[in-house]
């Protein structure tokens, strides 16, 4: 880890303004995160986990604070952050391939070297021979695969993952979270993932931030050490100290209180 933080959330404070008053989605956030770090956030409904998110990504102004990405203020969207949100968003019309150079084509930069970034990408994480094929001949562990080459091709700096693997199911899930987790590892990428998952924050995450109900507040910060033979995210939920932390993450989200 460098000795300054990547990104940088300095006391966000989120309102919102309605004709029934004001409501405050977030207050006085602050949260460090360096380069090559995995951090998990999770929290009760309606805290405001995606609006943290949104806030980070440059799709919302707080009311008050700043976020800093490399010690320049988030003003807007960045080419610096990629953002995974709850479905795959891939274009039905669009082959594998017509769907991963997208945000390319969409920032101009699709050259011989980035289309040999992108077919590089592809073999290495199995796609390639399916980069002709359209997405409703893929299972769904294969088209989260496919979104996350298209936001890694633009090669950001910082992946934001929302819900990212709500849309699969169960088992669906365990899988493609170990190779999500995998990708980002070996592509050496920092990323924030937000989640009602409890088992897995712990187990892809080597920090868990645990938010109160609204208005979201920072209640804790978990350094998840696990002993596994393999860091990935099925075999992490094997170790034993892994259904401590569950416990103790639990109690803290207290979300049997209404």
């Amino acid at each position: 880890m460098g000795a300054k933080p990547l990104v940088q959330v300095k006391e966000i404070v989120m309102k919102y303004h309605s004709p029934e008053g004001e409501t405050t989605a977030l207050e006085n956030i602050s949260l460090d995160v360096f380069q090559g770090q995995f951090i998990s956030i999770v929290g009760p409904s309606g805290c405001g986990k995606s609006t943290l998110l949104n806030i980070i990504a440059g799709l919302a102004k707080p009311t008050l604070g700043i976020v800093t990405i490399n010690g320049r203020p988030v003003e807007g969207v960045s080419a610096s952050v990629g953002y995974m949100p709850q479905t795959d968003q891939l274009f039905e019309w669009r082959t594998i391939w017509k769907n991963v150079i997208l945000g390319l084509e969409v920032q101009n930069k699709l050259t011989a070297e980035t289309r040999e970034s992108v077919r590089m990408l592809l073999e290495r994480y199995g796609l390639w021979e399916f980069r002709n094929s359209f997405p409703r001949q893929l299972s769904g562990g294969m088209r989260q695969r496919a979104a996350l080459i298209r936001t890694l091709a633009i090669d950001p700096e910082i992946l934001l993952l929302d819900e990212a693997f709500s849309a699969l199911d169960y088992q669906t899930r365990l899988v493609v979270s170990d190779e999500v987790k995998g990708i980002i590892s070996r592509e050496g990428k920092t990323a924030i993932l937000v989640t009602h998952d409890i088992s897995e924050a712990i187990s892809m995450s080597d920090h868990v931030v645990v938010l109160t109900k609204r208005p979201g507040t920072i209640k804790s910060i978990h350094k998840i050490v696990l002993t596994c033979p393999e860091h990935t995210p099925i075999k992490c939920r094997e170790a034993p100290e892994f259904r401590d932390y569950f416990n103790r993450i639990w109690k803290e989200l207290d979300i049997h209180v209404q």
